[in-house]
């Protein structure tokens, strides 16, 4: 037992690390997600990150709706 208060002070202090290495890295990954969504559906307003997603979306939730001229060009 001669270790035993190291071993409380180190696993505390690493669960310290973990705790905050995982609290900034789930910041970042959101704002990174919500970043890269930059297309809005007209219709629904779901969010999508690249105009092929969008027009594929598009085609396949609103067939009988007019197809926004954004994405006349793009190919699926």
């Amino acid at each position: 037992m001669a270790r035993g208060q190291q071993k409380i002070q180190s696993q505390q202090k690493n669960a310290k690390k973990a705790a905050d290495k995982k609290k900034g890295q789930a910041a970042d990954q959101k704002t990174a997600a919500k970043a890269a969504l930059v297309h809005t559906c007209p219709v629904c307003r779901t969010q999508m990150p690249d105009p092929k997603t969008f027009k594929q979306h598009f085609e396949s939730k609103h067939p009988k709706s007019p197809m926004p001229p954004e994405l006349a060009d793009v190919e699926a």
